[in-house]
């Protein structure tokens, strides 16, 4: 599909032979704004981690438009804090990418990071440690840094998590203006009112995907349900996977919002799931 920035195939993926995410098909358009959503140990992080490569698929594919140019933006959970750097430094690291580890900065890279500064509204923070930082400010740092990388594809795991309102709303604010220039955009979130208010598409996984389209479909009472029933299905030392004998409930809405449907002949390949 010529506009499709992602495609999935068949894609499982999981630590130590143990799937998180179990067939995922679908591809994610290209300017698109997606929640991925679902209950703790769902597979969403395991799924960005996937998208970016830092975990290599154990079953299927995840292919990348041509030469797109990713942000990824892990958890602050998995970030050092206490590295010694200053603000400055840290939003600076968004352009390695363009002049590689020990490249110079130039007039125009120090410009694009104190205008990425102003922008989540840290101007005059640049010589400040990151240490004593909050968690907003933090995050607003972290959203800096995406800025100056000036990526195509901007991938954000769990951005709002322990942060002030004031600062969710701001950071939302620059997640609609990517939106607005075109960027595909891919945000873990918890927060169903938030997604319902700020996210055109969801998709919804309980390791494996249970709805994927248009927000107030997939975050339809049902598919919530059928979601929780999954989860609550799965435990850490589960298999492979089982087959869904429950099949009179499977929704089509998972294959995402361009969904190949030349694959649904061989629907078990994407109805895997733990017998509830």
């Amino acid at each position: 599909m010529s506009n499709a920035c992602l495609t999935f195939r068949d894609l499982t993926l999981g630590y130590n032979s143990h799937p998180a995410v179990h067939h995922l098909n679908g591809t994610v358009r290209a300017g698109s704004l997606t929640a991925v959503v679902g209950a703790n140990g769902s597979g969403k992080s395991t799924l960005m981690k996937g998208i970016v490569g830092v975990l290599k698929p154990m079953a299927g594919h995840c292919t990348l438009a041509g030469n797109t140019r990713i942000a990824y933006l892990p958890q602050q959970s998995e970030l050092d804090r206490s590295f010694p750097a200053r603000v400055v430094d840290l939003v600076s690291l968004g352009l390695w990418p363009k002049r590689g580890l020990l490249g110079r900065f130039t007039k125009e890279d120090r410009a694009a990071v104190a205008k990425a500064l102003t922008a989540v509204g840290l101007e005059g923070f640049e010589k400040r440690p990151v240490d004593t930082l909050s968690g907003g400010q933090l995050q607003r740092a972290l959203f800096a840094r995406v800025l100056v990388q000036d990526a195509e594809l901007i991938l954000l795991d769990e951005p709002f998590n322990a942060i002030d309102s004031k600062t969710v709303g701001d950071l939302v604010a620059l997640i609609k203006r990517w939106h607005g220039e075109k960027r595909t955009v891919m945000v873990v979130v918890h927060d169903l009112e938030l997604v319902r208010s700020h996210f055109p598409e969801t998709l919804l996984l309980a390791r494996q995907p249970i709805a994927w389209g248009a927000t107030q479909e997939a975050l339809h009472p049902e598919n919530l349900m059928r979601a929780r029933r999954f989860d609550e299905a799965w435990h850490d030392d589960a298999p492979w996977c089982h087959v869904d004998d429950d099949k009179h409930h499977h929704h089509d809405e998972h294959g995402g919002p361009d969904h190949d449907h030349s694959h649904d002949g061989d629907d078990h390949h994407h109805r895997h799931a733990p017998a509830a």
